[in-house]
């Protein structure tokens, strides 16, 4: 339990670092609802954090009544994640990246917080949850499915961020990807 709970706040302060040092000063996205948070935040300038919550609302009542396992495994990682993303929102870097070095640095570490999540048997829930329901009902690949619906999210940004940070935001969930996947994986 108690590995859990620390595995949740590493992992939630890795997530708000990488969004608020790394993917908001160049307006990038990530996929899935922190990427919806994002959309919201440079759209209607709503904390980023708050926005993850309110899209992530639908899927937690579908969990509630249907997959009250990934409910409880999801709700505490939802609500650190998105109170850290918030927290740091107000950070300043002051260096200045290269937007793609700034991509990549930023989706390693929500990657990392991530899998560092997944591996303790949690995670922020969102379009996480999402694939895995579907891949239940379907039996499609649950990493094809995040990659799908993230990058459904991306394209639903682009008119907001633009053609050019469009294409570092999709640098931004390949590193997210492959940072989750090395993080989850186990060593024999």
């Amino acid at each position: 339990m108690m590995e859990r709970m620390a595995a949740v706040l590493a992992g939630s302060m890795l997530v708000g670092v990488g969004i608020n040092f790394f993917l908001i000063p160049y307006h990038l996205l990530d996929g899935g609802m922190i990427g919806i948070g994002l959309i919201f935040h440079y759209y209607i300038g709503l904390p980023t954090g708050l926005g993850v919550i309110l899209s992530s609302i639908p899927l937690y009542i579908y969990a509630w009544y249907f997959e009250k396992k990934l409910f409880l495994n999801s709700l505490h990682g939802l609500l650190f994640s998105s109170l850290c993303i918030d927290i740091f929102s107000d950070a300043i870097t002051g260096w200045n990246l290269p937007i793609y070095v700034s991509a990549v640095i930023g989706g390693a570490l929500i990657g990392l917080g991530i899998g560092l999540m997944l591996r303790y048997g949690t995670s922020t829930g969102g379009t996480d949850m999402l694939a895995q329901i579907l891949s239940r009902k379907s039996g499609l690949n649950v990493g094809l499915l995040i990659f799908f619906i993230d990058g459904c999210v991306l394209l639903f940004g682009l008119s907001v961020v633009g053609t050019s940070v469009f294409l570092y935001s999709f640098l931004t969930i390949i590193a997210v990807a492959m940072l989750t996947s090395v993080t989850v994986m186990r060593t024999a």
